[in-house]
């Protein structure tokens, strides 16, 4: 029996792939996107391909809950897959207030829609949420200690993870009073083809750095160490974890458990693709503006979600970095 999914950020990075796996299995995928991030070219075949089981709404979830839109396509579908949000480090360091505006405002009009009818929810959270919880020598568990750094008004990166975490309590309290049925994924550093270094993801921007042979940055010393999961281990996660149904009011990190240092994944990279760029350091300050604090490790411990479906990734940081500058290559031709 054919199944009704909504993605908000269906046009984005993840939820264009997320999209295309479930058309894929036969289901019918209504996305809501605002295109501020997402691309119309990511999810333009779709429509070719599978006709009328995709319908791309297009506007923000403020402006169509206003318009009595969100309440029809919440109504309408069997699960949400609620994605959208804030993305990107330089974006959420730039512009902190309208990070704890979108992320909260979107999730709110999601979330009294889906409480209405108990629908089934998936929330994308973020590894940020653990803050310096991530720099005590263990790989994170989702029970470990959340360590947020104290704002101030130089470096308000705080805000991305803290309104994310706001949400993660706010699902969870719906789901004490029976009015929703979540599940929480924590993301790590999710990369692959279509995401772009526009907004400061590395990989990427490494990566189109390399191909065009000009210098590769790093920021700060790069010995800051994270774990990069390939966008399709990612989307099976996502799937199989609405599917199951004891991962409902659970928690789960997802991401890959090879550690590897910024400065490390730069010279993977050159070498990955024979490139003539330098490798060059750029200051915190220079990157960023006065004051910014970056987490030095972040390493997910993913037993729970290998208990309860059986994932782990399976796509290498070679293959990956392959496939993505395969994508890059083919959009600038």
């Amino acid at each position: 029996m054919m199944r009704t999914y909504l993605i908000t950020g269906g046009a984005g990075f993840i939820g264009s792939h997320l999209a295309e796996k479930l058309l894929e299995s036969g289901e019918r995928v209504y996305s809501i996107d605002n295109l501020t991030t997402g691309s119309a070219r990511n999810i333009a075949h779709l429509t070719k391909v599978y006709g009328q089981r995709f319908e791309q709404v297009t506007g923000s979830i403020e402006d169509l809950d206003k318009r009595g839109e969100l309440a029809l396509l919440v109504d309408l579908s069997d699960c949400i897959y609620h994605l959208a949000a804030s993305v990107g480090v330089e974006k959420v360091f730039k512009e902190p207030a309208q990070t704890i505006a979108n992320n909260l405002g979107s999730t709110s009009a999601v979330l009294v829609h889906a409480a209405k009818k108990n629908k089934r929810f998936l929330f994308t959270s973020t590894s940020e949420v653990y803050g310096k919880g991530a720099e005590n020598g263990s790989p994170l568990r989702e029970d470990s200690a959340l360590v947020l750094d104290s704002p101030n008004k130089d470096d308000l990166r705080v805000s991305y993870g803290l309104s994310k975490l706001i949400d993660e309590v706010w699902l969870l309290a719906n789901f004490k009073e029976d009015r929703i049925r979540p599940t929480i994924v924590r993301l790590f550093n999710t990369v692959g083809p279509r995401q772009t270094g526009e907004y400061g993801m590395v990989l990427p921007r490494f990566i189109e750095a390399a191909l065009d042979g000009k210098p590769i940055e790093v920021r700060g010393d790069g010995s800051q160490t994270r774990c990069f999961t390939y966008v399709g281990d990612v989307v099976d996660a996502l799937v199989g974890l609405v599917d199951c149904q004891k991962a409902i009011g659970e928690t789960f990190n997802v991401g890959s458990n090879r550690e590897i240092s910024i400065l490390k994944l730069a010279e993977l990279v050159k070498g990955r693709l024979s490139s003539s760029s330098d490798i060059v350091f750029v200051p915190y300050e220079q990157a960023y503006g006065r004051g910014f604090r970056d987490m030095m490790r972040r390493v997910p411990d993913t037993s729970k979600i290998k208990d309860f479906i059986g994932w782990e990734a399976t796509k290498s940081l070679e293959g990956i970095i392959d496939k993505t500058a395969e994508w890059i290559r083919s959009k600038n031709t």
